[in-house]
């Protein structure tokens, strides 16, 4: 039940991160591309890196396989994953091939995939370095 709970309010934050963080971008940047989302993603992505694997460093430190578990829960599937919007992302890109801007919805769907993988990776070679 505790999961549930910190899940349900780790993504609760997240989501409302991910309203404002997309909605400052928007508010900068034209052109069609959806930076906002595109930026969360990434950005989540990193972190999602950097977290899952400083908290399983934890338990050298003497928490517990329980206690670092909820902790992971609570930031990498709530926080992260309320911040993060593939799908979001998926929709954007549609409607992007929609409006015929065809080399965008490409480099959204692509470049998402690409830097957002490469962005985990980078989170998991820095929550090493610390963890």
């Amino acid at each position: 039940m505790i999961e549930l709970l910190v899940v349900a309010v780790g993504g609760g934050i997240g989501a409302a991160a991910r309203f404002v963080v997309d909605g400052e971008i928007r508010s900068r940047h034209s052109g069609g591309f959806p930076w906002g989302t595109f930026v969360v993603n990434v950005v989540g992505s990193f972190l999602i890196g950097v977290f899952s694997t400083l908290f399983f460093a934890l338990m050298r430190f003497g928490v517990s396989a329980d206690t670092a578990t909820v902790l992971q829960l609570a930031v990498t599937v709530g926080l992260c994953g309320g911040f993060t919007t593939f799908s979001t992302a998926t929709v954007e890109s549609v409607r992007l091939a929609q409006s015929g801007r065809m080399h965008l919805a490409v480099a959204n769907t692509l470049g998402t995939l690409m830097i957002t993988v490469t962005a985990a990776g980078l989170g998991v070679a820095v929550g090493r370095l610390f963890g």
